[in-house]
């Protein structure tokens, strides 16, 4: 069966898993979910319902979340089940499967991770086949979630990061005239405490399929156990449910306390990142009196509550912490910086990872330390880090020391600088080693540059295709930003427009990409820039797996952000 342009109804792909039409397939879920958001701004929720109905069933919307399920990280654990899709054959009979007529759902597989408090979170998987029919509803739900959240909210949704979050937190706090009282709230056990009777009624999708999703149960130690309330943590639909239930808590705040551009005003703001939210106030008797009362009051009606141990009330000159930063005032000009319990954790986990690698090759342990290092700094880089990152760089050297001692204790202080520790650059010290035939050496924290996060407007949803130009633009930024100091990537991204010439996609840090040779080296093929093109790792797989041949794209003329 051919994939019908309109999103219709299918029953079994025609072919392979690599004969599938890729660029055909996001067309057609895309057409369909820009008339879901339309529908949803003009309020009509009958239009909504049909055009979801008819998402949920087209053949592009199935390829797509099985796709979904089997690249990302989750793809080689299995359920209960014990069952993965890891083979072609496997995922274009799973296409075939998802439908709703005879679905029945299996428990999920409860599992525990640590917790920083040193307290277990427990986690839910899902078969493979649930996980593909939740990405399939959830194609369908996002448009909606979208168009209808708080703006202010940027934890789990496409395009927003953490980065936005904290620039909410300086747009609220960073003038003068600004709130100076903050309440931190979080949410007790969120994910498990959230009312199975308010989803039925409020999130629009399928009844049926969402009562499957929540009342599954979980299975323990051979034991099944029910689900009464709570989305599953590990689910694929879960976080998007989590944050419908807490969206409106803005709105009911800015009708509570409207904006009115006077100085008395109560200068009540929202900004939130999943279950953890920060609230701005003029006084400590309006956040503790008023504000709180009815933060609990929302929360109650949906089965929730506030976590008594981790809400306070505090001044900004005193500061606070969230999502890994401080922000504070000092003497009236608002620094924020990584928190000090942040670089404490990374700190701790690259000295244990140095201590567990004792016997190594030390080129071999700079391949392990570089990636954490240079995705912290990455993610602190946005602020005011300067001096954090030099602070760290010492306490990662000293580390390095220790272990160079540990591995030569008869040998000088002298010769072990020579042979870790030469001068590389303007570096009189980098630690270096070989490994497969290479000299790898230590990237700093602080060779990453400071730059300023351009925080995203509020109003921006990347299902509406008036928004299109726009989020072109901060991809731009965004990748070229990421691809800093690898020249040979930026070049190709560029070189491409940031396009896969296979399906035709735009390639992102959420995609991943493959460097192709156009001529494989195996016949003769450079590593040359002029014989690369980056590609999909699932289109990637396809050139190979079909033997095809990918043409270099031509440039077009675009503008595109320089590097």
């Amino acid at each position: 069966m051919t994939v019908d342009t309109t999103g219709a109804v299918s029953h079994e792909p025609v072919g392979g898993w690599h004969t599938i039409n890729w660029q055909a397939a996001h067309a057609n879920v895309r057409r369909l979910q820009a008339r879901i958001v339309k529908a949803t701004q003009e309020g009509k929720w009958n239009k909504v319902k049909a055009l979801q109905h008819l998402l949920t069933r087209s053949y592009s919307a199935k390829v797509l979340a099985v796709k979904r399920v089997t690249e990302n990280d989750g793809k080689r654990t299995p359920g209960v089940d014990g069952e993965i899709w890891n083979t072609p054959e496997k995922k274009t009979k799973a296409v075939g499967s998802l439908r709703k007529r005879g679905y029945k759902t299996l428990p999920l597989r409860r599992i525990y991770i640590p917790k920083s408090n040193g307290k277990q979170r427990p986690l839910g998987i899902p078969t493979m086949k649930d996980r593909a029919m939740q990405a399939l509803y959830l194609l369908a739900l996002e448009p909606v979630a979208e168009t209808t959240a708080d703006h202010n909210s940027y934890g789990f949704r496409p395009e927003r990061s953490t980065a936005d979050a904290i620039g909410a937190c300086y747009n609220a706090l960073g003038r003068k005239c600004s709130a100076e009282w903050i309440l931190e709230g979080d949410i007790k056990a969120c994910f498990d405490g959230i009312s199975h009777e308010w989803l039925m009624e409020n999130i629009p999708i399928e009844k049926t399929m969402l009562r499957k999703w929540l009342k599954a149960g979980y299975m323990e130690k051979g034991q099944l156990f029910p689900t009464e309330a709570g989305t599953p943590q590990g689910g694929i639909i879960s976080p998007v449910l989590a944050n419908m239930v807490l969206d409106g808590l803005e709105k009911l705040l800015d009708q509570r306390f409207p904006k009115r551009m006077k100085r008395t005003e109560p200068k009540v703001n929202l900004v939130r990142y999943a279950d953890d939210f920060i609230i701005t106030g003029v006084s400590k008797e309006l956040l503790e009196q008023e504000v709180k009362p009815l933060v609990e009051q929302f929360l109650h009606e949906r089965g929730l509550e506030l976590s008594q141990e981790k809400t306070h009330v505090t001044h900004i000159a005193q500061g606070f912490d969230f999502l890994g930063q401080n922000v504070r005032k000092y003497d009236g000009k608002l620094l924020i910086k990584p928190s000090k319990k942040n670089v404490k954790t990374f700190l701790d986990k690259v000295r244990k990872l140095i201590k567990t690698y004792g016997s190594i090759p030390a080129g071999k342990l700079i391949l392990v330390l570089n990636p954490l290092i240079r995705g912290w700094a990455n993610y602190h880089r946005h602020v005011v880090s300067s001096k954090t990152f030099n602070a760290v760089d010492t306490a990662i050297f000293q580390a390095l020391w220790r272990w160079a001692k540990r591995r030569h204790p008869t040998k000088s202080a002298k010769w072990r600088r020579e042979k870790y520790f030469p001068p590389m650059g303007e570096r009189n010290w980098r630690f270096q080693g070989e490994y497969d035939g290479k000299n790898r050496h230590l990237v700093y924290c602080r060779d990453t540059l400071i730059q300023r996060h351009t925080k995203i407007r509020q109003e921006a949803n990347p299902f509406d295709p008036e928004w299109e130009v726009y989020f072109e633009k901060r991809l731009g930024l965004k990748m070229v930003q990421s691809l800093r100091g690898r020249k040979q990537l930026i070049y190709l991204w560029k070189e491409q427009n940031g396009i896969c010439p296979v399906c035709s996609e735009k390639i992102t840090q959420l995609t991943g990409w493959h460097n192709h040779h156009i001529v494989w080296r195996s016949m003769g093929g450079s590593d040359h820039s002029a014989n690369r093109v980056l590609l999909h790792p699932n289109c990637h797989r396809l050139v190979h797996s079909q033997h095809l041949h990918v043409e270099k794209p031509r440039s077009r003329k675009r503008a595109l952000p320089k590097a």
